[in-house]
């Protein structure tokens, strides 16, 4: 269900509230929405994930990522993972998202292009597509 990127980093399609009290249990620690409420119907809305994740004692953040990514939710996604007292579960519809969100973050972070395309393919992912923008963003 969750699919770990790295050791502090795992991505999933979407999660019910159930969902987070499990995340917790495996050592998860923060859990970051990134999918606008209303997407999709029968989606749990923000609110209603936001108190699962309470309930849970998990940090919870929500960065809506609609068409493209923002230098604003990158800048979020990376001040998640610097905050992170243990691992992060990043959810959207698939995991394409959240991931393609936590691999602009590490690379802002100043994270090697190519360990994070291998981390996301270890996953299930191709984001090689974004290597010239991973390495632009890697730049001091």
């Amino acid at each position: 269900m969750f699919i770990r990127l790295t050791e502090s980093v795992a991505v999933a399609g979407q999660i019910a509230p159930v969902d987070i009290a499990t995340a917790a249990a495996q050592g998860f620690t923060a859990i970051v929405n990134n999918r606008p409420d209303g997407e999709d119907f029968g989606q749990p809305p923000c609110a209603e994930m936001r108190a699962a994740a309470v309930a849970a004692g998990v940090a919870y953040t929500a960065i809506p990522v609609g068409h493209g990514f923002t230098r604003a939710q990158v800048t979020d996604m990376a001040a998640v993972l610097d905050a992170a007292t243990g691992p992060v579960l990043a959810f959207c519809r698939s995991g394409t998202r959240s991931t393609n969100l936590w691999a602009l973050a590490e690379a802002s972070r100043g994270g090697d292009a190519d360990a994070i395309i291998a981390a996301a393919a270890s996953g299930g992912y191709d984001v090689t597509s974004l290597r010239p923008t991973l390495i632009a963003l890697a730049q001091p």
